[in-house]
């Protein structure tokens, strides 16, 4: 079977983004989101407010992230 090269439309004239890409950005959020977790369990055993904030913020800033990616 002969491919007619006219006729490909690649990603990049689509716009469409790679899968590779998108499973990318899912893994960096899902990190993100276990980061915070972590920073949050850490700084409740050190009772420091301000880390359990920030790890609070990361986790809420990843769940954003991923809630966008499935929409």
């Amino acid at each position: 079977m002969d491919l007619d090269k006219n006729k490909i439309v690649t990603q990049d004239e689509t716009g469409e983004p790679a899968p590779i890409d998108q499973v990318e950005e899912r893994v960096e959020a899902e990190m993100k989101k276990l980061k915070g977790e972590a920073k949050k369990l850490v700084a409740d055993g050190l009772q420091d407010d301000k880390l359990a904030r920030e790890g609070e913020r990361m986790m809420e800033e990843a769940e954003r992230k991923l809630k966008r990616k499935e929409e």
